[in-house]
């Protein structure tokens, strides 16, 4: 089974990726210039009081911006506690401990971009080398001590001067891989298998090792719902390590503590998908219920955790800024979300743009 029928619920595309930061404007500016995440969709500061379960029963404050690359891609979700500081891990995340050990970002330019980021500051983990299914890629850590996985990508929305676009996929540390390919298959729709195999993987950063990989990735023309187009299809790629027992990357740590923090999905249906997945076994432990404001921008978001605790969200968008300064919204609750919206409209966004 590829996803639920479409009158039950869709979804999107990748939204946004949760990264929890010391300092959200250090941050930010950084993934400005590497990454030209540089148009915003809000910024906002508030207290988190329905991720409870997640800190400890205490509703902490943070300061948050969600930023967009407008090649396509999914955003960043830079997020800092304003009520506490935030905690490392007390180790170094490898290939294959338990949650979201990379994102991935699209290029079209696989050298262009590794000069790009390497000026940037970032620290390069690996010289570009092929992935399983014969893609170039390369691994770099952020001046914050995330990994991120570059990746030549052909889905775009449109084009401009930077090196990179946005969000392309997650690598998630999983515990057992065919345990881990349904929820990500079959209810939450990334349906092609590119590959699913064992080995020694040159393109891995760090000592090798033997690991259990698996590229799960949307189907070509299933991006629908108003920024679909803007989102383009995605992939979660899935790694075991069997030579050792991977470590939880947020144990005893709180969503919102350093690293990555979740991996959103925009949605339509919000609903049916939570029923879906409770009845596979997927229950969800966090619900807005209905529009949950998120400074210029509301919606429905809900959470499931999948086999090894890793945070999945979901966001079901009802207004989003497009003209902030002009006081312009959408109104998304009464739209077909079947249907992408016009693409100068979106492009609107480019707009709001913040130089790096």
């Amino acid at each position: 089974m590829a996803q639920a029928p479409e009158s039950t619920y869709q979804i999107n595309g990748i939204q946004q990726i949760g990264i929890g930061v010391k300092d959200v404007h250090k941050a930010w500016s950084w993934y400005r210039k590497a990454f030209s995440m540089d148009v915003p969709v809000f910024e906002d500061e508030a207290t988190a009081n329905l991720m409870t379960r997640y800190t400890n029963g205490i509703a902490e404050s943070r300061h948050a911006v969600l930023a967009l690359n407008m090649q396509g891609g999914g955003g960043f979700e830079i997020w800092q506690f304003t009520s506490r500081t935030p905690n490392a891990t007390d180790f170094e995340i490898l290939a294959g401990d338990l949650g979201i050990y990379a994102v991935k970002i699209r290029v079209r330019d696989i050298h262009k971009a590794f000069e790009h980021l390497k000026k940037s500051g970032a620290e390069m983990l690996s010289d570009i080398v092929k992935t399983p299914n014969g893609v170039g890629s390369f691994f770099l850590k952020d001046p914050f001590s995330n990994v991120f996985q570059v990746v030549e990508a052909t889905n775009w929305f449109s084009e401009n001067s930077s090196p990179t676009g946005g969000v392309l996929g997650v690598v998630i540390g999983v515990s057992d891989i065919e345990k881990s390919i349904p929820l990500y298959r079959d209810i939450l729709g990334f349906s092609v298998l590119n590959y699913n195999e064992e080995g020694i993987y040159p393109d891995l950063p760090g000592e090798k090792s033997v690991y259990k990989r698996a590229l799960l990735s949307m189907p070509e023309g299933c991006n629908t719902g108003a920024f679909g187009a803007l989102l383009c299809p995605a992939q979660i790629e899935l790694i075991q390590t069997t030579d050792r027992r991977g470590r939880h990357i947020f144990k005893d740590r709180l969503w919102g503590d350093l690293g990555f923090i979740h991996c959103c999905l925009d949605v339509n249906g919000m609903n049916n998908l939570k029923r879906t997945a409770g009845e596979a076994g997927f229950p969800f432990t966090v619900d807005s219920q209905d529009s949950f404001d998120m400074g210029s921008a509301s919606g429905h978001f809900g959470y499931l955790e999948d086999c090894d605790q890793t945070l999945i969200e979901f966001v079901e968008t009802h207004r989003v800024p497009i003209l902030q300064k002009w006081n312009l919204y959408l109104n998304l609750k009464k739209r077909n979300p079947k249907k992408n919206l016009p693409k100068f409209l979106v492009k609107l966004l480019a707009l709001n743009r913040v130089k790096a």
